[in-house]
């Protein structure tokens, strides 16, 4: 296995496993966190990633044992003003879109600290995957600010408006168990597992049918933002097409002749 930092980035380390890309933020000396600058990385790695037909899924983590992605820069935000402060908030914003609407498995292993900017990351994850020593958290009230970064929209949609008021607004970390036990996070691992359990995680994803599965993301990620009715009306639009699609007669074929499936994307 060998690590590769591509020339313009930085504070970011990115590997390739076979399909699945692993995106580390590194910046050890800042416990990873995100400046303008690395946002910009994060944004430019993930854009790339969705291009590339190669490269099935993305794992993000943090370079280190400690952190995952301690949160925003404050050095940064300590000398905005409104105008300044609304476009960080709309760049922090776009990034974690970018993630989300990949189209393609996007999986956070938060390995340590993931604090404002850092948890909102890993929320615009599809999955999340924590480590033991993994705290997370939206402290940014106890700072005179608030989440910026999608923290206030997508963690009620994630474990419910109630939790997420309580953990926003005291300003608490959340711990690995907790985390698995509200829903924060998908599953908690041991530390030295972790990477290897995301990969294993994403390899699994990639053994079924790549349109299906950008289809069920699809479905997922777009209709969390409809009523219902509109939501059961884009799953069957998105059904009907993938009945259109090679995968979908090769998967049923493959299905009953009892052998492996070969999709195509196609």
């Amino acid at each position: 296995m060998t690590t590769t930092t591509a020339p313009a980035y930085r504070n970011l380390l990115v590997e390739q496993r076979g399909a699945v890309t692993v995106l580390s933020v590194n910046r050890p000396d800042k416990l990873n966190a995100l400046n303008r600058e690395t946002l910009g990385e994060v944004e430019d790695c993930a854009r790339r990633f969705a291009a590339d037909p190669a490269r099935g899924a993305l794992i993000v983590t943090g370079a280190g044992e400690k952190s995952f992605v301690s949160g925003a820069d404050i050095a940064e935000l300590a000398v905005l003003g409104p105008r300044e402060a609304e476009e960080v908030s709309r760049c922090g914003q776009r990034v974690c879109d970018a993630l989300e609407r990949a189209g393609k498995p996007v999986i956070a292993a938060v390995n340590g600290y993931a604090f404002g900017g850092g948890c909102e990351l890993a929320l615009a994850c599809h999955v999340r995957l924590a480590s033991e020593n993994a705290v997370l958290g939206l402290p940014e009230v106890s700072l005179g600010i608030m989440p910026g970064y999608g923290g206030t929209q997508r963690l009620p949609r994630l474990v419910g408006p109630g939790r997420a008021l309580e953990i926003i607004l005291s300003g608490r970390r959340v711990k690995a168990d907790e985390a698995e036990r509200i829903g924060l996070v998908n599953r908690v691992v041991p530390r030295e597992q972790l990477l290897e359990e995301a990969v294993k995680l994403a390899e699994t994803i990639l053994k079924n049918g790549p349109l299906a599965v950008s289809a069920v993301l699809e479905a997922v990620t777009r209709g969390m933002q409809l009523p219902l009715d509109d939501g059961l009306r884009l799953e069957s639009g998105l059904f009907g097409l993938l009945a259109a699609s090679e995968d979908m007669h090769e998967g049923l074929k493959a299905f009953l002749e009892k052998r492996t499936a070969d999709f195509r994307r196609r």
